[in-house]
């Protein structure tokens, strides 16, 4: 195991207890000048506090690692700043893993709805956000279409990717207590709607349970990741058995352009109703595209009705 640097570790890891950085430091002082450890047959002792000093760390790495938790306080103050601001829609309440978080549903001015779309919101913000999922929670109800924009796990601001991948189980009971809200409201068609990271939380869900619980599924710029952290595994498409559409724009990341290559051969197999759309002009949060992007998903989702 490599000796890490003091530097390194606390900028990875800032949450790391100071025993573990003091053991950090005096073995980067010990073997400064060495990349291995001299083993002698009448030293096997002297290496123990260093072997301790190695399992202590790994073992601090792994829990800093793998037990953190969304940040529920954040998610509250993003509610304070917008809850009162919200003029169509009403705010709710919902319940996921013992916590509160926040949801907006938007009714469908027809009658009736042809069916509600859960709307999840990209990393680090809120079911109000001006990019995608506040513009699409507003403009699908005027196509018959109710809305469910939901809260979903949220880090610090200076969080990554690869950060985020510990909270996906997160969201998918937030995703259940979406969907048993609306079939309290009556409503039998549902369609999960994700952009970004949302996707990728979505995707974790669909991997343990299917889409069984969904009529369709719509991934806005799937695939999107940060520099220089690739996906460590592929969509579970092979879980998705609804039609399924991909949005997408010419501007987006290259991540988001090399999935939809990926996902172009494999559309068939998943449901002959899904579909491909690439947006000319628009980026990774559609701005100047939102009208478009909500025609867009309203045209794909009218072929869906009539099929039916």
């Amino acid at each position: 195991m490599p000796i890490y640097s003091l530097h390194r570790l606390l900028t990875r890891y800032p949450g790391l207890p100071p025993p573990c950085i003091l053991l950090i430091h005096a073995s980067n002082r010990e073997h400064a000048n060495s990349h291995t450890i001299p083993v002698k047959p009448n030293s096997i002792l002297s290496l123990l506090p260093v072997a301790t000093g190695i399992l202590i760390i790994s073992t601090a790495l792994l829990t800093a690692v793998g037990s953190r938790a969304s940040d529920l306080q954040r998610e509250q103050r993003l509610a304070d700043q917008i809850v009162e601001a919200i003029l169509d829609g009403e705010p709710l309440t919902l319940t996921a893993n013992h916590h509160d978080f926040l949801g907006i549903y938007t009714e469908s001015v027809t009658e009736p709805a042809l069916g509600a779309a859960i709307i999840l919101h990209g990393r680090g913000m809120h079911p109000d956000w001006a990019q995608v999922a506040g513009p699409l929670r507003i403009a699908l109800p005027e196509q018959g279409w109710s809305t469910l924009s939901l809260q979903m796990p949220v880090l610090g601001k200076d969080a990554s990717f690869y950060d985020y991948e510990a909270v996906f189980p997160e969201a998918g009971p937030r995703i259940d207590a979406g969907i048993e809200y609306l079939r309290a409201q009556g409503i039998e068609r549902i369609v999960l709607i994700a952009h970004s990271c949302a996707v990728h939380m979505s995707m974790a869900w669909l991997e343990q349970q299917g889409s069984s619980d969904i009529d369709a599924y719509i991934g806005i710029g799937m695939g999107a990741t940060d520099y220089q952290q690739p996906m460590r595994k592929p969509f579970p498409f092979k879980r998705i058995e609804v039609p399924l559409l991909n949005v997408y724009g010419s501007e987006d990341y290259p991540a988001v352009q090399r999935q939809a290559e990926t996902l172009a051969p494999l559309l068939a197999d998943i449901h002959p109703d899904s579909r491909q759309l690439r947006i000319s002009g628009a980026d990774h949060y559609f701005d100047g595209y939102n009208e478009e992007l909500a025609s867009s998903i309203s045209a794909w989702l009218a072929t869906l009705v009539r099929r039916e």
